[in-house]
């Protein structure tokens, strides 16, 4: 049953994935920098962080529920995969300053994101 709980979340988070991140590229259109992926990556941070923070301040969030979000969901949702293919290929195609900015920003901002959201978390 656990297995059928991550798959659905996973369904889920992966739709919500394929319909944000090329909307939010095509905000940008023209762009060579994956605002898309990097749009989803820091939400996924953001939410992961400020549903860490609930669940663990508030004893809510357990089980089945946090399985359902933390690892279908949210594991659906990220895309971090996604981070290192297309900093590869910006390396790969010598666009180096793009990849290495990818990278470092996908990290840092994306911990930031992980540590506001549990700022905010602590105020529910």
């Amino acid at each position: 049953m656990r297995y059928l709980i991550v798959f659905i979340g996973a369904g889920i988070g992966g739709v919500l994935r394929f319909v944000m991140s090329p909307a939010v590229q095509g905000m940008v259109n023209g762009w060579t920098f994956p605002v898309g992926t990097f749009s989803v990556n820091m939400l996924g941070c953001l939410a992961i962080g400020f549903l860490g923070q609930v669940a663990e301040s508030k004893g809510v969030l357990t089980g089945d529920t946090r399985l359902f979000l933390f690892v279908g969901v949210l594991g659906g949702y990220t895309t971090f995969s996604g981070l290192g293919f297309e900093t590869f290929q910006l390396l790969r195609d010598g666009q180096v300053l793009y990849g290495v900015v990818n990278a470092a920003l996908q990290v840092v901002v994306g911990l930031l994101c992980v540590w506001l959201g549990w700022l905010v978390g602590r105020m529910f």
